[in-house]
């Protein structure tokens, strides 16, 4: 366990750690957190219709999803290449680069035009259904503007005012990177859209998997206990998310039912999974409250308002949990055996899968196990999980616990 623990520390900790602070991967994730209010508002949008199935006099207020939510595909395509400029510190290039990203990305949508109307484009594109073609056009978007602007062109210029050189260092990779998509889409007849989706299918399909599930739900919890920022794997988990749950919302409004279970509503919302926060650590409070330690049962007192409201940093890294090799391990354990138990209960219908997008992650279990899946099964499942967690935690929880009593009757005894 020793050599284990300083193989996390001293090599896979900081490997992860450069890996989440490279631009590239930075500018993805840092998109994919700054479109987070617009899918927040949108959460609220069918929050809201949750009540108005039940009381249909309410009026209608779709459309502040439809111009907050189903945008999110436009808004990345902007923040990817205006993220990088800023991380690959060329920040009087935001903006140009941030632009161009969203009107590559429209022009890879190959619309139509006459004089009165903007056609040929489906409007789900613009939302969660375009998050891969808007990543791919962002990517190339940036890859153009940080090959020209790194070698400084006219920067150094004596007699060229710098606004100017800045103009000419942004038409240079705008004319480019619009000349290239031209003759791909509109002159070569390239479906961008069917291209990228084509390829992001074996992704989305292995997502939807058990072992998709598993891989969602245990990577961010084994980064998480090493003090990796979990939010970096949104760059790989959101649009697996986006694209399972828009799936689901369609499929009912055609009349069908949803059959896409690794959604963010699934994993997050429900707070099935992540009872409590990610790895389920609300049982490990519920026994830190009991415990023989005073420390424990501190930090119990502590952390069990947030847990309850499934916010778990101060248990991570109070008690803590992150490197912790005798509290990291059932984390694990949780983050594989609660995906499996969800994963089979829905694959059997046991427990309906979500079919809203709601992904305000803040509202106690089992209340909000019951709203995301509209199926009162969910609190027997609740039950279920609540008592697998607590009997996981239990015999690593009490062999933690034996080493804080232990050191604070050490103290006890320096101090008498």
């Amino acid at each position: 366990m020793k050599k284990f623990m300083k193989w996390l520390v001293d090599s896979f900790a900081p490997a992860m750690n450069r890996l989440v602070e490279n631009p590239w991967v930075a500018a993805v994730s840092q998109a994919m957190m700054r479109v987070l209010p617009f899918i927040l508002v949108g959460s609220l949008v069918f929050f809201y219709n949750v009540f108005k199935d039940y009381i249909p006099g309410l009026p209608d207020i779709f459309p502040i999803a439809s111009y907050s939510f189903m945008f999110i595909g436009i808004f990345i395509s902007f923040l990817i290449p205006y993220n990088l400029m800023e991380l690959k510190k060329r920040n009087k290039f935001q903006v140009p680069a941030g632009l161009l990203g969203f009107s590559a990305f429209i022009m890879s949508l190959n619309p139509t035009f006459d004089e009165n109307s903007f056609m040929n484009v489906n409007f789900g594109v613009f939302g969660p259904s375009g998050i891969m073609v808007a990543i791919v056009v962002g990517l190339f978007v940036a890859f153009i503007f940080n090959l020209w602007t790194r070698f400084g062109f006219l920067e150094d210029s004596a007699t060229i005012p710098s606004f100017l050189a800045n103009w000419i260092n942004s038409i240079v990779p705008i004319f480019a990177t619009l000349l290239a998509i031209m003759i791909l889409v509109p002159k070569g007849g390239l479906d961008i859209v069917s291209a990228v989706n084509t390829v992001f299918k074996p992704i989305a399909s292995f997502g939807q998997s058990y072992p998709g599930m598993i891989f969602m739900c245990l990577t961010p919890a084994i980064l998480y206990s090493c003090g990796v920022s979990s939010w970096a794997f949104g760059a790989i988990s959101t649009p697996v998310f986006m694209a399972g749950i828009n799936s689901n919302i369609a499929a009912i409004a055609a009349g069908g039912t949803a059959t896409n279970i690794v959604t963010s509503e699934t994993v997050f919302t429900a707070a099935l999974i992540t009872l409590g926060g990610m790895g389920a650590t609300l049982p490990l409070v519920v026994q830190m409250l009991l415990s023989r330690s005073k420390k424990m049962r501190t930090l119990g007192k502590v952390c069990i308002a947030p847990s309850i409201f499934n916010i778990n940093e101060p248990v991570i890294y109070g008690t803590p949990i992150a490197f912790n090799p005798l509290l990291m391990v059932p984390m694990w354990i949780n983050s594989f055996t609660g995906p499996t138990i969800i994963y089979v209960a829905m694959k059997l219908g046991l427990l309906n899968i979500p079919g809203k997008m709601i992904q305000v992650g803040q509202v106690p279990a089992p209340i909000s196990s019951v709203m995301i899946t509209q199926d009162f099964r969910a609190i027997i499942f609740y039950v279920i999980l609540f008592a697998v967690y607590f009997i996981t935690w239990m015999p690593f929880f009490k062999a933690y616990e034996a080493q804080c009593i232990k050191e604070e009757t050490n103290n006890q005894l320096k101090q008498a």
